[in-house]
C-alpha cells in the first residue's frame, strides 16, 4: 500500500487535506502534537471509508531529534506523497517578538521541513509518482508588516521548494516538488500568531478562505504539473504557476565556480 503523509494534521489545512485525500482513497499517515485530535480525525475517516489505513503519529516537530525519529518510524511504509504542513506564525515587530516562540517557529517552519524534505527526497526522488508539497504562505512571497520573521521563514520554504523542484527536474528525477502559498485562511493560525484564545475571522478579516477551500486548492496543485499554487493577495483567486524565484541554471559542461553564485 502507498501512503500520503501530512504533518500538522490535527486542525486547519492539514485536517481538511487529510479528509480530501481520504476522499481520493489515499491511505494516510497523519502527524501532529495532539493525540486526541488525531484519533478523532482517524475515526472520522474510518466512518467515511473503513477500508483506508490511517496511521497516526504524535510528535513535536519543533524538536530535531523527534523529527528524525518520526521519519525513521515510517521506514516500513511506502510513501507516494509527503505534505509538510506543520508550522505556525507570529505577529510582532522584530524588536518586540518573543524569542522562545521565535526559536520554536524557526525549528518547526524551517528546520523540521528541511530535514523531512531531505530524508524523503533521499529515499524517493527516483520513485515514479511521488510528490513533496511544502506549505508556505502569501507571506512567503510578500513581506507583511509586523510579521517579518514569520515571512522570512516562509520565504525560505518557498525558495527551498522551488529550488528543489528545479534541482529534481535538472537531474531528470521523476519526483515532483511543489509549494502551496495560502493567503488568510480560517484556521487556528491567527490564535497562535497573536497568542489569543480565540479569533473570529468573520467581520475582522476582509477576505479569507476556509481550510476546506484551501485543501481543495492543494488538490488542484497536486493534480497539476505546476510548481507553485498561490492565492492572489488582491483578488484571492487561486493561481497555478511555474517557479517564481529566479534560478541560476548552469550548463552541464561548465565547471562549478562557487564564487559565481554566492558572492
Amino acid at each position: 500500500m502507498k501512503y500520503t503523509v501530512i504533518t500538522g494534521a490535527s486542525s486547519g489545512i492539514g485536517y481538511e487535506a487529510a479528509l480530501a485525500f481520504a476522499a481520493r482513497g489515499k491511505h494516510l499517515i497523519l502527524a501532529a502534537r495532539r493525540t486526541e485530535a488525531l484519533d478523532l480525525l482517524k475515526n472520522k475517516i474510518a466512518e467515511l471509508n473503513p477500508e483506508l489505513d490511517v496511521v497516526v503519529r504524535t510528535v513535536d516537530l519543533s524538536i530535531a531529534a523527534d523529527v528524525h525519529a518520526f521519519y525513521e518510524s515510517l521506514k516500513g511504509y511506502s510513501i507516494e506523497t509527503w505534505i509538510n504542513n506543520a508550522g505556525f506564525g507570529n505577529f510582532a515587530s522584530v524588536g518586540e517578538q518573543n524569542l522562545p516562540k521565535i526559536e520554536q517557529m524557526l525549528h518547526l517552519n524551517i528546520e523540521a521541513l528541511t530535514i523531512l524534505s531531505t530524508l524523503y527526497v533521499r529515499d524517493y526522488a527516483n520513485t515514479r509518482g511521488t510528490q513533496i508539497i511544502n506549505i508556505s504562505s502569501g507571506g512567503g512571497y510578500t513581506i507583511v508588516p509586523d510579521a517579518v520573521t514569520y515571512c522570512a521563514t516562509k520565504f525560505y520554504v518557498s525558495a527551498f521548494t522551488e529550488g528543489l523542484a528545479q534541482e529534481l527536474q535538472s537531474k531528470g528525477a521523476p519526483m515532483q516538488a511543489k509549494v502551496l502559498a495560502p493567503a488568510a485562511t480560517e484556521t487556528e493560525f491567527a490564535e497562535r500568531a497573536f497568542d489569543l484564545d480565540q479569533f473570529q475571522y468573520e467581520g475582522r478579516v476582509p477576505k479569507f478562505h476556509t481550510a476546506e477551500q484551501m485543501a481543495g486548492f492543494l488538490l488542484d496543485l497536486y493534480d497539476s504539473q505546476n510548481v507553485v499554487g498561490i492565492v492572489n493577495g488582491l483578488t484571492y483567486e487561486f493561481e497555478l504557476k511555474d517557479p517564481i524565484f529566479p534560478y541560476a541554471a548552469r550548463a552541464a559542461s561548465k565547471p562549478v565556480d562557487s564564487n559565481e553564485y554566492y558572492e
